[in-house]
């Protein structure tokens, strides 16, 4: 069962980065008391890697026991490893190389020059394994207990790489797809789908911008996940939008929001 949504607002986005950072840091401590290990799916874009050089730029961060925490992507661009462009790449130059995280603890999704070569669905199947082997057998989801699913969000209100209207949205049978001719660049990714982020104890929607705010207030007025795919996901916990002032522009004033300063 999903939960209600909150949303919050700051000032600005480097305000936002910085408060993303922050709870970051609280939510993981404090599911590795809980649990004694936490998972982590990390978001790319503007605003997703500037959260985490803020989290990278706090003292902070040692509160949070790097040897205990998974880290996995929501999606990637299928671009050879390394590449400036995927996510996996701006995360570990941002954050992830200056944490003492095992490399075993990192997922990075895979590229054309790994195991299943060019060939993008076989490339999601394996991801999908991936995190079938690290469940616990009390999860039956196919996923781990995600403790936090970062996600950003485009103009056109899609998330990782689920696109309006595109035919990722309409999977139900899998975690992992291969994403071909996506409209954005390049066209062709690896993403999860609704049920695998849908799975995630909290999820948080990071939007900064003026030009989200359309996409935003559609997704908080319950527009359909098909159309806004933003508006298809939520935690089974919790489900937070953070935003900046600017992308917050259009949310209808019956939406109950906690505004920062």
């Amino acid at each position: 069962m999903s939960a209600a949504r909150t949303v919050v607002v700051h000032r600005d986005a480097d305000l936002l980065a910085q408060a993303v950072a922050a709870r970051l840091v609280t939510r993981l401590v404090d599911a590795q008391a809980t649990r004694g290990h936490a998972h982590a799916v990390l978001t790319g874009g503007t605003i997703g890697i500037a959260a985490l050089a803020a989290l990278a730029a706090t003292p902070a961060r040692d509160a949070i026991d790097w040897t205990r925490l998974d880290v996995w992507w929501g999606d990637e661009r299928f671009l050879p490893a390394g590449h400036a462009d995927r996510n996996e790449t701006q995360a570990r130059a941002a954050l992830l190389d200056a944490v003492p995280l095992p490399p075993s603890r990192v997922h990075p999704m895979p590229s054309p020059d790994g195991p299943a070569g060019a060939d993008v669905d076989a490339a999601a199947a394996g991801y999908a394994a991936e995190l079938a082997a690290a469940c616990r057998p009390e999860e039956r989801a196919g996923v781990p207990g995600f403790d936090v699913l970062m996600l950003g969000m485009g103009p056109d209100g899609h998330v990782a790489s689920l696109f309006p209207e595109h035919a990722g949205v309409h999977v139900d049978d899998r975690l992992v797809v291969g994403v071909h001719g996506s409209p954005k660049p390049p066209p062709t990714r690896i993403s999860l789908t609704f049920p695998a982020l849908n799975a995630a104890r909290e999820v948080w929607l990071i939007v900064a911008g003026a030009d989200k705010a359309p996409a935003v207030a559609m997704a908080l007025s319950d527009a359909g996940p098909y159309a806004i795919p933003a508006a298809g996901v939520s935690g089974t916990s919790r489900t937070l939008w953070l935003l900046d002032r600017a992308a917050a522009a259009g949310i209808p004033t019956a939406i109950t929001r906690i505004a920062s300063p």
